[in-house]
C-alpha cells in the first residue's frame, strides 16, 4: 500500500510528464511555425549570388526652374572597381569595421550587443560628441542594400534577418567584407572602395592612409553630408578623428598611430564631376536628404525642378569673378551673391564663394579656422552667419517710420557718449569722421550715418523692436534682443545673407513676406508629384512703410553728400533701392539692393574675419552694380515675353 508522500510524488511525476509532453509538442509546433515562416519568406528572396552582380540604381536629377538645363545628377554614371580584400589598406578594413560593426568577426549576421551598444551609444552622443553608430551588422546593410526593397515593414525585417543568416552561412567573413567594401556608395557615383580612393585621393585602395582611411570609412554613414565637395568638411574632419579614436581605443591602431594620425594633413582630390551652381545644389541636396533620405535619392530617379534661373545665376557668377582679382588687392579673398524673387521667395542665383573650383588660400590653411579663402563654405548661407554693418539700419527705421516717424524727422548728428556698454564707454564715429548737426531721418539712412541711427534705435523703447522687425522681415539668427547693445544698428548680430536679401525683398514687395524658396517640385520616375512648393506671401509690413524705406533708399540725391552722384549704387536705366553696410575694422562688405522684381545682396571679406582694407562701396558694390545692371534686363526682356499676347 502506497504512503501519502508516495502518492503525491507519483502524482507529481505525471504532472511533470505531461508538462513535458506538451512542451515537447509545443517546441515541435514553433520549429514548424518558425520554419514555415522561413520557407514563406525565403521562397521569393533573391539569391545570395547576386553579391557579386553589379546593381544600378536610379539617378535623381536636380534641374533649374525651366526642367531643361541639369544642374547636378546624383549617382548617375556610377563608377565601380572592384578590388580583393588582400589588396586593400588594413587601416581601411579596421577603420570601417570601428565605426560601422566592431564585432562582426564575433556575432552570425546580428549582433545584439551592438544594437544595445548602439542605441546607449546614440542617447549620449549629443553630450560626448561621439559618432552616431547604427545597430545594423555589415551584413545585414550589404542584404538591404543589394537584396532586399528599403520598405519598412515587418515582412522586410523578417526576409532581411533570414537571408542575413544564409548570406553568413554561406559566405566567410572576409567574403562578406570583401563584398561590402566593394559594394557600397562613397558619394560622387563612386561605388566600393575602388573608385572611391581614386576619386578622392587619386590612389589604389592598398595605397590609402590611416587618415585617409578613417575619412573615408566616416563618409559611409551619409556620404551626401560629409561629401568634403560640400559644406560640411569641417563635420567629416571631426568624425575621422573620431573613427581614429574608435580605432585606438579597440586596439587596432596605437596611440602613437593615433596622435601621429590626428597631426596628419592631406588634401581630397578635386570633384571631376560636371555640376553647375555646385553651392546652390549642394543646399538644395542637403534639404532633399534631409526629407527623404540618402538611399532614396540614390535609387529612386527624382526629378527635382527648383528655382535657380541659369541665366541670372550665370550673370550672377560672372559678376563674382569680375572682381575677385581686384579685390585680393584689398586684402578681400571671399565673395558672395544671393538673388532672389521677392514676390515669391524664389532663389534664382546664389553663389557662395568665389570660385567653389578653386583652392583654399592661403596654401596648406585649415578649413573653418584659418583660411582667407575656403571655396566649398557657402558664405551664402552659413550658420549663423556674418555681421551686416550699415545694411541692418533700414530694420530699425522701418520700425520708427512705423511707429509714427516722419522721413523729415530731425536727429542730431553730434559726437555722443551712449555710456557704458559691454563693460566700456561707447563713443561711435561716423563712417568718414564728420558730424553734421541736425540731419533728417532721410539724410541720416541714406548717408548712412551712424549717430543718428544710434539715437533712432534708442528711442524705440529699447532693442526689442528692433529684433522683433528683423525677425519679422525674416532674419532667423538673432535671438535674445538682451543680447545686443546699441551696435546693433551698426550690425552688432550676426545674420545670414540669404536672410538679408529675403528681409529687403520684403521692401520691395510692399511689405509682404516670401520666405526663400529654393525646390520647386519633386517628381518620382514613374511621374507621380512627391511635392510642389510655392509661397503664399504673408503682410509682415504695413506697406506705406515699405515704400518710404524704398523711398529713401533709391534717393540718389540724399545719399550724393556721402557717395557721390554716380556711385556704383545707381543701376542706369532702373529704379532701384540699395544699402551698403561695412563692419568694424572692414571684416564685412554688403550691398544689398532690389527693384520691384529682384533682390540681390553681394558679401565680400575673408573666410577667416581677417580685416579688408576697404569698406563695402568699394569692394561689394562694384560686384551687386554689375550684377544688377546685367540681370535687371534679362527679367525685363523675360516679363515683357511672358506678357505679351499670343
Amino acid at each position: 500500500m502506497k504512503t501519502r508522500a508516495q502518492k503525491n510524488n507519483h502524482a507529481w511525476f505525471d504532472i511533470i510528464k505531461k508538462i513535458l509532453k506538451f512542451g515537447g509538442a509545443g517546441f515541435a509546433l514553433c520549429v514548424l511555425l518558425f520554419a514555415g515562416i522561413f520557407l514563406y519568406y525565403a521562397k521569393d528572396l533573391p539569391r545570395p549570388e547576386r553579391l557579386s552582380e553589379v546593381s544600378f540604381a536610379n539617378p535623381t536629377k536636380i534641374y533649374d526652374n525651366t526642367g531643361t538645363v541639369l544642374l547636378y545628377e546624383i549617382h548617375g554614371e556610377e563608377k565601380r572597381q572592384f578590388t580583393p580584400l588582400s589588396e586593400i589598406s588594413p587601416f581601411l578594413s579596421q577603420a570601417v569595421l570601428a565605426v560601422e560593426d566592431q564585432r562582426f568577426y564575433n556575432h552570425m549576421g546580428v549582433d545584439a550587443k551592438g544594437v544595445a551598444r548602439a542605441v546607449l551609444n546614440n542617447i549620449v552622443a549629443p553630450f560626448n560628441n561621439n559618432p552616431a553608430i547604427g545597430g545594423s551588422t555589415i551584413s545585414q546593410q550589404l542584404v538591404r542594400s543589394i537584396l532586399l526593397t528599403r520598405e519598412k515593414t515587418v515582412g522586410r525585417k523578417v526576409r532581411e534577418l533570414i537571408l542575413t543568416l544564409e548570406l553568413e552561412r554561406r559566405y566567410a567573413k572576409d567574403e562578406i567584407l570583401e563584398f561590402y567594401l566593394n559594394q557600397i556608395p562613397w558619394g560622387q557615383n563612386a561605388y566600393g572602395i575602388g573608385a572611391a580612393s581614386e576619386l578622392y585621393f587619386q590612389k589604389t585602395p592598398r595605397e590609402l592612409s590611416l587618415a585617409e582611411s578613417a575619412a573615408l570609412a566616416a563618409m559611409i554613414q551619409a556620404p551626401t553630408f560629409y561629401s568634403p565637395y560640400g559644406a560640411h568638411l569641417d563635420a567629416l574632419l571631426k568624425r575621422r578623428n573620431i573613427v581614429l579614436g574608435l580605432m585606438a581605443s579597440l586596439e587596432f591602431i596605437s596611440q602613437e598611430q593615433f596622435q601621429e594620425a590626428l597631426r596628419t594633413s592631406f588634401d581630397f582630390q578635386e570633384s571631376a564631376l560636371p555640376i553647375k551652381a555646385p553651392h546652390f545644389v549642394f543646399d538644395v541636396l542637403e534639404t532633399l536628404t534631409e526629407k527623404y533620405g540618402e538611399d532614396f535619392l540614390r535609387e529612386r530617379g527624382l526629378t527635382v525642378i527648383t528655382s535657380l534661373d541659369w541665366n541670372i545665376q550665370q550673370k550672377a557668377e560672372e559678376a563674382v569673378a569680375a572682381f575677385a582679382e581686384r579685390n585680393s588687392l584689398f586684402n578681400a579673398n571671399n565673395e558672395a551673391l544671393v538673388a532672389l524673387d521677392p514676390h515669391t521667395g524664389k532663389v534664382l542665383a546664389l553663389v557662395g564663394s568665389k570660385d567653389w573650383f578653386g583652392e583654399p588660400f592661403p596654401e596648406r590653411c585649415a578649413p573653418g579656422k584659418t583660411c582667407l579663402f575656403d571655396p566649398k563654405v557657402n558664405v551664402a548661407t552659413f550658420s549663423p552667419g556674418r555681421q551686416p554693418g550699415s545694411s541692418f539700419k533700414p530694420f530699425v527705421y522701418a520700425v520708427a517710420l512705423g511707429k509714427g516717424y516722419p522721413d523729415s524727422f530731425v536727429v542730431e548728428d553730434a559726437l555722443t557718449n551712449f555710456g557704458v556698454w559691454g563693460g566700456k564707454e561707447y563713443i561711435p564715429q561716423n563712417y568718414d569722421g564728420l558730424f553734421r548737426g541736425p540731419v533728417s531721418l532721410r539724410s541720416a539712412l541714406a548717408q548712412s550715418l551712424n549717430i543718428p541711427a544710434i539715437k533712432v534705435l534708442l528711442s524705440l523703447s529699447g532693442i526689442e523692436p528692433a529684433v522683433q522687425m528683423a525677425k519679422e522681415l525674416g532674419i532667423t539668427t538673432l535671438n535674445d534682443a538682451s543680447y545686443y547693445g546699441p551696435s546693433l544698428v551698426l550690425g552688432g548680430g550676426e545674420v545670414k545673407l540669404l536672410d538679408m536679401v529675403s528681409a529687403y525683398g520684403v521692401f520691395a514687395a510692399g511689405g509682404k513676406k516670401a520666405s526663400p524658396l529654393s525646390i520647386v517640385r519633386v517628381i518620382d520616375k514613374k511621374g507621380r508629384v512627391l511635392e510642389e512648393n510655392k509661397n503664399t506671401p504673408i503682410q509682415v509690413l504695413a506697406p506705406e512703410v515699405a515704400s518710404a524705406i524704398t523711398d529713401i533708399l533709391s534717393d540718389n540725391d540724399a545719399r550724393a553728400p556721402m557717395f557721390g552722384l554716380h556711385s556704383s549704387l545707381v543701376v542706369p536705366g532702373f529704379n532701384v533701392a540699395v544699402k551698403t553696410g561695412t563692419t568694424q575694422e572692414y571684416k564685412d562688405a554688403w550691398t544689398i539692393g532690389y527693384s520691384e522684381n529682384l533682390s540681390a545682396g553681394v558679401w565680400v571679406g575673408n573666410n577667416d574675419n581677417t580685416p579688408m582694407a576697404q569698406a563695402g562701396v568699394m569692394v561689394a558694390a562694384p560686384i551687386w552694380n554689375r550684377f544688377m545692371t546685367e540681370a535687371l534686363p534679362l527679367l525685363f526682356k523675360k516679363q515683357t515675353s511672358l506678357a505679351a499676347p499670343e
